[in-house]
């Protein structure tokens, strides 16, 4: 999610894989929600926010523990301006952060460069 200023929202996970990262908020489709239902759900659950979908971003694939491969849709969602996060569920923390302070940030594996290559951000230099 991004917010009007263009600052992203993340969270810093609280669980494995990647605990004490900074992610962005996401997690299991349950039986019968769509992928568009299920990050509406997670971003309430781990955030306190509501948001809209507006467009899907991109897909990533990661290594599952059990050796299988967790195929990860993301989404660009839109909330209430100025609206402040709050960590719920399995986020430890949860804050909005300018483009400028995404490297300086232990950040789950892959997150910048997955933002820079759906054009979210630009490349560090």
């Amino acid at each position: 999610m991004v917010d009007e200023a263009g600052r992203f929202l993340l969270v810093r996970r609280a669980n494995p894989p990647a605990q004490g990262s900074w992610s962005i908020p996401g997690g299991r489709v349950e039986p019968g929600e769509t992928d568009e239902q299920a990050v509406v759900r997670e971003l309430l659950e781990e955030t306190a926010l509501r948001g809209d979908v507006v467009r899907e971003v991109g897909t990533v694939r990661r290594a599952a523990p059990s050796g299988g491969t967790y195929v990860i849709r993301d989404f660009l969602l839109a909330t209430d301006p100025g609206a402040s996060p709050t960590a719920g569920d399995d986020a430890a923390d949860a804050a909005w952060f300018s483009p400028e302070e995404l490297p300086v940030l232990e950040t789950s594996p892959g997150l910048v460069d997955a933002f820079v290559e759906w054009g979210l951000v630009r490349p560090s230099e």
